[in-house]
């Protein structure tokens, strides 16, 4: 019998949750890909059946990979800075949007490699981001992103944001910082037509995000949608996050946020917003019987106390709720295992512990954050599906003494990734990063951080 190259047999897998439409979990399982994809699962491994590669995991977890519906990976570069650490949104911003002009080429590409590699080693298979800042005469940051995503095999959603009303025009963001809309525009385009790939299995797809309502006009969120549309990519943007954000919509603009949204014709099921605070039941409504995405960033909303989501309001109403750790300067890590288990903590705080058990937590950090960026071929482990997996050791000292597997990942401490595998390819293996040398690369980008912000590095 002929072993196809680069096939890959997951077997004895102690618990394989598969996050399907059944909820199914299996038992001392196997999982069989070929090709980038899950071609067989089942209880036991038939007869004869072989791999190029074979990996025994009795001691483990699989789970779908996580997707991380909301990040801003140059913020890396910004962590736990001293002069923003007890800022709400608007004054957070204030502080850190002139570190940020200092962003270049350089710069964003250690920044994304960080946040990736970190991503990675939570268990995180696909990651969007949300890359809003273009400082004058800086250009093809969005392809540094690109550029590191490629090289540490992580899939990728990258959005080109965009800034254009600067505080000489009303908004938040310094001048030094937005763009015109006409430049917005055209590099946009380019950039959809050189990386764009809608095929299935893809591991990069574009999105269009213009930031906020505080940072762009109208007239750019219409035209953005304009050009989206006419290319087949989806929308995101920041929305009702907080209360500050309200209050300048109806000074500034007359209408709250989601009228905004409505009259700019975002109010559609290729558009995942993130954060949706401070909707109301109307609001809510409308989203869901537009089938709108949304991006839950429970950390991010409690370190900025901005307030908390009505996730689960959102899900009933017809939402996909995905999960997003938002930028390293406003959660400071990159962890999707630890915003699931925030996700779990923070709907029971504000609902009761009934509210939302581990699995829906977990459906929403991997089945709705793919349907937030449009995609059916990952989120669940099922032949078909591209062989995006991650397993965890249950032997790990932070799970000693766990009863159930799947309930051990959340309500115990978040712990690294043991195995993943991207579109069927070994990315970290022994809690390792197979694709990126590691301590260089965090030297490096030690030394970036330390020049953009003035602060002397911890180590």
């Amino acid at each position: 019998m002929r072993v196809p190259a680069g096939s890959l047999l997951i077997r004895d897998i102690h618990t394989l949750v598969t996050m399907d439409p059944r909820d199914s979990a299996l038992h001392g399982a196997f999982l069989y890909c070929e090709a980038g994809a899950i071609r067989r699962i089942g209880a036991r491994v038939p007869p004869g059946l072989r791999a190029s590669r074979t990996i025994r995991a009795p001691y483990s977890i699989a789970i779908p990979g996580l997707v991380n519906t909301h990040h801003h990976l140059y913020q890396t570069l910004t962590r736990a800075c001293a002069a923003a650490a007890n800022a709400g949104l608007f004054d957070w911003l204030r502080t850190l949007y002139p570190l940020w002009a200092r962003l270049d080429e350089e710069s964003v590409y250690v920044a994304a490699q960080i946040g990736m590699a970190e991503l990675l080693l939570s268990g995180c298979t696909t990651t969007s981001d949300h890359h809003y800042v273009f400082p004058s005469g800086r250009k093809n940051l969005v392809d540094a992103e690109i550029r590191a995503a490629a090289e540490l095999g992580i899939r990728f959603h990258p959005t080109r944001g965009s800034m254009s009303v600067g505080q000489s025009q009303g908004g938040l963001p310094p001048d030094s910082v937005v763009q015109k809309e006409d430049e917005i525009l055209e590099d946009s385009e380019r950039l959809i037509r050189k990386f764009h790939d809608p095929a299935t299995g893809s591991m990069l797809r574009l999105a269009l995000a213009p930031c906020s309502p505080f940072s762009v006009s109208p007239g750019l969120m219409r035209r953005t949608a304009e050009l989206a549309r006419r290319h087949g990519v989806r929308l995101h943007t920041h929305l009702a996050e907080t209360r500050d954000e309200e209050t300048y919509c109806l000074k500034h603009l007359g209408k709250r946020p989601l009228a905004l949204l409505r009259d700019a014709d975002w109010l559609a099921g290729d558009v995942w917003l993130a954060h949706g605070i401070y909707f109301n039941r109307g609001e809510i409504a409308r989203l869901g019987r537009a089938r709108a995405g949304i991006a839950h960033c429970p950390t991010s909303n409690m370190r900025l106390g901005s307030g908390i989501a009505p996730a689960l309001d959102l899900r009933r109403a017809g939402c996909p709720v995905g999960l997003g750790v938002d930028g390293s300067a406003s959660n400071d890590s990159s962890h999707m295992l630890a915003e699931a288990r925030q996700a779990l903590l923070l709907q029971r705080l504000a609902r009761g512990a009934a509210a939302i058990d581990v699995r829906e937590a977990l459906r929403m950090a991997t089945v709705e954050g793919a349907g937030c960026l449009g995609r059916d071929d990952i989120g669940s482990l099922e032949p078909g599906k591209r062989a995006d997996i991650a397993l965890f050791d249950l032997r790990d000292v932070a799970y000693s003494g766990a009863g159930d597997a799947a309930s051990a990942l959340l309500l115990c401490a978040p712990a690294k990734v043991e195995t993943l595998v991207v579109e069927g390819r070994v990315v970290v293996e022994g809690h390792e990063l197979k694709t990126l040398r590691l301590e260089p690369a965090l030297k490096k980008h030690r030394k970036l951080a330390a020049k953009m912000t003035g602060q002397k590095m911890l180590v």
